[in-house]
């Protein structure tokens, strides 16, 4: 194909238009991006590619062909210079909705590339819920200049949410709730939901209160519209809902949604008045956090908000160094033990061979246990009043495991070494499989009695653990067997 047979492409789609963002540099900004026929790339490009290059045109083009939740993954991979150049692209709208998709490290990037109007205007324009999130784990400095640039009830609704402790039903839900009292006809209900519901977060699920704003019951938008206009609230009204007290666990409130299926949460207070809802998007995020917390925690990292590929290697070298350093300082128990029966080892040297298959078996046993565990008492599954349960199940399927791979170990062993060292691997197999399904299934439970986040007694502790104890159990078996 010849130059002249490339189509023509227009340097700005009209259906585009560029926000006041305050930046009188803006326009210089944009008119300094080259344009031209090769400005329109291929879908499959990533928008930081697209920026890299300086096309405006094609990052017009991406920003307008993808979905917001889309975007805002592309910018919170991207440096905040790249991030606020594309961002600041977006018309007013659609800039709210992709700031919002954003984690709160990510909105703080985005807003220090904002003037004063445009910063001012995003934030107001936020839920209170979202920006409560943004402004917790914003500097000082950021705080006090938004709440101070927010509209008097905005502002009032964000302190509000500020007020509740963090990982709280309070600090995540909406106060933007539309309300019915209980002595309204369906006709005045849904009128009222026409009203007020342009000002709420969502009119899905409607609570009913009294006249001291206690919560009665809930009602679902369905059940009005599809009743008649003449029927009752009180007639519709689900008495004694599923609800959440302010100062409950955000996590434990996210899960009693899942289990309940519900798309909206009723929040009170101490005297059960509603105060909010707590929201099925909102849960979402709570549960997601939750469990990327867990997952770190057993695979010995510390957690972490942002997105990996922003991340410098510095940084999740950081993350993760500490924990490293601990498991080694634990892993020293290992080489006490090795020194400790040096002795039984130049009596039996082939002894040696099967030691990484040992502690190998255990620590995964002990993983695997500590896992289930772990997310069994996420769920609800497990309570602390089943340790004895647990103990009792964990220590049979560990036994029963060690017995599986004792057949297969023994066969290996006595191949190799001969049939009394096959029958010391055999043996140390039941026990120390047995052994470190019990820790790893017991451990979590002890954790949160003692009021310690389950997954800090990680995989990788548990392993550790599992390694020193399991070579005492492999030796003391090898005495025993060999009589040495």
């Amino acid at each position: 194909m010849t130059q002249t047979d490339l189509p023509v492409v227009p340097t700005l789609p009209t259906v585009l238009a560029l926000p006041d963002t305050g930046n009188s540099t803006l326009s210089d900004e944009r008119d300094s991006l080259p344009t031209g026929r090769d400005s329109l790339r291929a879908q499959g490009d990533s928008l930081r590619d697209i920026v890299d290059c300086h096309h405006l045109a094609a990052t017009l083009e991406w920003l307008d062909n993808h979905p917001p939740h889309v975007i805002a993954d592309e910018l919170a991979r991207m440096d905040a210079v790249e991030a606020g150049m594309a961002f600041r692209l977006l018309d007013k709208d659609r800039a709210l909705d992709v700031f919002e998709e954003l984690e709160p490290v990510d909105q703080q990037q985005i807003l220090t590339g904002l003037r004063d109007q445009s910063f001012r205007d995003l934030v107001e324009e936020m839920d209170p819920d979202d920006r409560a999130r943004m402004l917790r784990e914003a500097p000082a400095k950021v705080a006090k200049k938004v709440l101070a640039g927010l509209s008097q009830e905005e502002r009032r609704m964000t302190a509000l949410l500020l007020g509740y402790p963090e990982g709280s039903v309070g600090f995540y839900m909406t106060p933007e709730v539309v309300a019915l009292p209980r002595n309204l006809p369906v006709s005045a209900a849904l009128q009222t939901v026409r009203t007020k519901g342009a000002n709420a977060e969502t009119v899905y699920t409607l609570p009913v209160v009294d006249a001291g704003r206690r919560l009665i019951g809930i009602v679902e938008l369905r059940e009005l519209v599809l009743s008649s206009p003449d029927s009752m609230i009180a007639d519709l009204v689900v008495s004694e809902p599923v609800f959440a007290r302010a100062t409950d666990s955000a996590e434990k409130a996210a899960r009693l949604m899942q289990g309940a299926n519900l798309i909206n949460l009723p929040v009170v207070d101490s005297e059960n008045r509603l105060v909010g809802l707590l929201t099925i998007d909102d849960a979402i995020e709570v549960i997601e956090a939750a469990d990327s917390e867990d997952v770190a925690r057993q695979a010995g990292t510390t957690p972490w908000a942002g997105h990996y590929m922003a991340a410098g290697v510095f940084q999740l070298a950081r993350y993760r160094a500490l924990w490293l350093m601990l498991l080694l300082v634990a892993a020293t128990l290992t080489v006490t033990v090795t020194d400790m029966f040096e002795g039984t080892l130049e009596q039996a040297a082939h002894l040696a061979l099967f030691i990484p298959l040992l502690i190998g078996a255990g620590g995964n046993a002990g993983a695997q246990a500590a896992t289930t565990c772990v997310r069994a008492l996420a769920v609800g599954e497990v309570r602390v009043s089943d340790l004895f349960k647990v103990i009792w199940r964990e220590c049979r399927v560990g036994l029963l495991l060690g017995s599986m791979l004792a057949v297969v170990g023994m066969v290996i062993a006595a191949l190799f070494v001969g049939a009394k060292i096959g029958l010391v691997v055999g043996i140390t197999l039941i026990v120390i499989c047995g052994w470190a399904a019990t820790i790893g299934g017991t451990m979590p439970l002890l954790a949160k009695k003692l009021r310690i986040d389950p997954a800090v007694i990680s995989a990788p502790m548990v392993t550790t653990l599992v390694d020193a104890t399991g070579l005492v159990i492999y030796f003391m078996t090898a005495k025993l067997v060999l009589g040495i």
